[in-house]
């Protein structure tokens, strides 16, 4: 049976073949590298200068190419970007065979995330010049990201308190089979005295943090992380990332990394939106979960539209059975107020 055959890998080739004719014309790469050389890299916050003494500095824009690859391939991660440099002719192409280590690489990111968010920006000014955002309507919606926090390490002032007042009762104890016993076992009590009174230490410490913040809560691992609400009473250490997408060609617009839950985000969201697409003609749809007054209220002093699911009745809820306000709607055309159920069968009636 015949099969496909390749080269010989010792095979010398008469005419050598360059690095830019293994890359097609119509590459995302070739846009990539457009893209960067269309930006003043200075403008945007990226420092240029660097002392002449020691090795030479990779430049800002080599990096800001390599990290928008990875970006667009999924490739986050500051060592597989390392790996790719040297095994990926694409990056080989891009960087003309730079191959930066990943502390460079992971430094790069730490050190420019103001100046990477205005790149972002600068691709959805792109996208509106070639009329690839409607700016008519967008959504809204978040995504839950975990921390590299436990809930172990995640304090508030309750669960402190919780704390101190065990060790308050182990050390209670400890102190009276002090004074009732005098065996050997003294020693090894004065120890767990002395260790419980190490932890008690450890905890007013944390509280001394948590006060002088000014937050309700506090994680020692991951310090700009918070324990949010998943669903139901599911929590979990995390960052909430909210996102702004058109409605065009499904675009995301905007991104902004929060630690608080959904419930306040969608008034600072809209004005963020209206600030990048320059009007406030746009209609906002978001969940349930953003459905809160204070928010839907900054919405409408902007002059923008909103669409927001209405949550369901929670359980616990009191209202009578076919008396909430979810089941009634104004009605004007009468003297009054007047408010008719949604079931049914039900007779109006008329405050």
């Amino acid at each position: 049976m015949k099969f496909i055959q390749g080269q010989n890998r010792n095979q010398i080739h008469l005419v050598p073949v360059s690095l830019d004719e293994g890359i097609d014309p119509d590459n995302e790469v070739r846009i990539i590298d457009l893209f960067i050389e269309s930006l003043s890299i200075k403008d945007y916050g990226f420092r240029t200068v660097f002392p002449e003494n020691g090795r030479p500095a990779y430049h800002p824009a080599d990096l800001l190419r390599l990290f928008i690859y990875g970006y667009l391939n999924k490739i986050r991660s500051s060592r597989d970007l390392e790996k790719e440099c040297k095994r990926n002719i694409e990056v080989m192409w891009l960087l003309m065979c730079l191959k930066p280590d990943h502390n460079t690489i992971a430094n790069f990111r730490r050190d420019n995330p103001k100046a990477i968010k205005k790149v972002f920006r600068a691709t959805v000014q792109i996208a509106k010049h070639f009329d690839l955002i409607g700016g008519k309507l967008i959504a809204g919606d978040s995504t839950k990201l975990r921390a590299q926090n436990s809930k172990k390490n995640n304090f508030n002032q309750a669960k402190i308190d919780r704390h101190i007042a065990y060790i308050d009762n182990k050390l209670e104890e400890y102190n009276r089979a002090l004074s009732e016993h005098d065996g050997d076992d003294t020693e090894q009590v004065q120890e767990e005295i002395k260790k419980q009174q190490n932890r008690k230490d450890q905890y007013r410490g944390i509280e001394k943090l948590l006060r002088e913040s000014g937050e309700t809560q506090i994680s020692i691992s991951d310090p700009d992380s918070r324990q949010i609400m998943l669903r139901n009473n599911i929590t979990e250490v995390c960052y909430n990332v909210q996102t702004t997408v058109d409605a065009k060609n499904n675009i995301p617009i905007d991104f902004k990394v929060t630690n608080h839950n959904d419930s306040r985000a969608m008034g600072n969201m809209v004005q963020r939106a209206k600030s990048i697409l320059g009007t406030n003609d746009l209609t906002a749809l978001y969940d349930k979960g953003y459905h809160t007054g204070s928010e839907l209220k900054t919405a409408q002093e902007l002059g923008i539209e909103t669409i927001v699911a209405i949550p369901d009745i929670p359980a616990t809820s009191q209202a009578a059975s076919g008396y909430c306000r979810a089941s009634f709607r104004n009605d004007q055309t009468t003297v009054g107020l007047q408010l008719r159920s949604y079931k049914a069968g039900d007779k109006p009636c008329l405050l």
